[in-house]
């Protein structure tokens, strides 16, 4: 039956039902596109999967290290212990990686440089890497016995604080994906906060590990202070000559009283000798100092930065 004021079409000679259909009722446009094939996120790329030599480079970099241990361990250049020492050198890089990754938060706003946010996932991802590594180096070392593996780091302290840590590194390498950014929400900000509680872990792991030589942990510490220091000033001064300065002063001090109180209390080593030692620059470069000459560095490049504006300004 046709509609009211409207008459009954019949089918012309020749007509198929399939036109009659098609002209009664004109398709859509086609909406529906395939889907793209998922393309791989090469570290080496940009957001719009461009190349980036930025971090292409960064990641050569972070990766030297790895490599330098690997052909060491390959050519029995080790020791006698090649295993344990290999995981002891892979678990110095792993920090040092871990300190990269928080630094570049500072080095963003310091050096006015937004660019280098882009290489802060790809760092947090080699360091768990890393992380890895130094543990299936030390299963290695205890010739792939996991239960005497899983009791030795029940047992030891050191050991539970860096497998808490690496536990951490996990799952904040699972949470890292943009996916997971927009699944968790403000979730994903409180979580991946976490990290400096995990740095700290892996710090206090670090020292107990190296045992009576802490240099290298010590000057790790240092630079955890600087950063925490940095994170305390209000976001105004956290670019400026005169905040920077007095992070600087503050985390050195921090790196003499950190070095100072491990010595006197976990070790028989005169900690009055240690503290003596800052003073003393023609015997080598103390934690303490390291990391004071690297804050008043940081300190200049605002002012630096304001002096090549200004002279770009000028010569315009």
């Amino acid at each position: 039956m046709s509609a009211p004021g409207q008459g009954y079409r019949g089918r012309a000679p020749g007509e198929s039902a399939a036109m009659t259909s098609t002209a009664a009722f004109p398709p859509r446009a086609a909406t529906v596109r395939r889907a793209a094939k998922p393309r791989i996120a090469w570290p080496w790329l940009d957001r719009a999967g461009r190349f980036s030599p930025l971090k292409a480079s960064v990641l050569l970099m972070a990766l030297l290290p790895g490599a330098a241990v690997a052909w060491l361990l390959a050519t029995g250049q080790m020791g006698a212990e090649p295993f344990k020492q290999a995981a002891r050198e892979v678990g110095t890089i792993t920090y040092r990686m871990l300190l990269l990754t928080l630094l570049v938060t500072p080095l963003r706003a310091v050096a006015d440089w937004p660019a280098i946010v882009q290489v802060r996932r790809m760092l947090g991802l080699v360091t768990l890497g890393y992380a890895l590594a130094h543990l299936g180096l030390y299963v290695a070392h205890m010739n792939g016995d996991l239960a005497k593996v899983a009791s030795e780091i029940a047992l030891r302290a050191y050991l539970t604080l860096g497998f808490v840590a690496l536990l951490g590194l996990a799952v904040l390498g699972a949470t890292s994906t943009d996916a997971a950014m927009k699944r968790m929400g403000r979730g994903w900000k409180r979580l991946h906060r976490l990290v400096v509680p995990i740095a700290l872990l892996g710090l206090v792991h670090f020292f107990i590990q190296s045992k009576a030589d802490v240099t290298e942990p010590t000057l790790m510490a240092g630079f955890v202070i600087w950063l925490l220091c940095w994170r305390t000033l209000p976001r105004e001064l956290q670019a400026s000559g005169l905040g920077l300065l007095a992070v600087a002063v503050v985390a050195a001090l921090g790196t003499v009283i950190v070095e100072y109180a491990w010595y006197a209390l976990a070790t028989r080593i005169p900690a009055e000798r240690v503290l003596a030692a800052n003073l003393d620059v023609l015997n080598g470069l103390r934690p303490a100092v390291i990391v004071l000459i690297t804050g008043l560095l940081a300190a200049a490049v605002p002012g630096l930065r304001r002096r090549l504006a200004w002279r770009r300004g000028a010569t315009a």
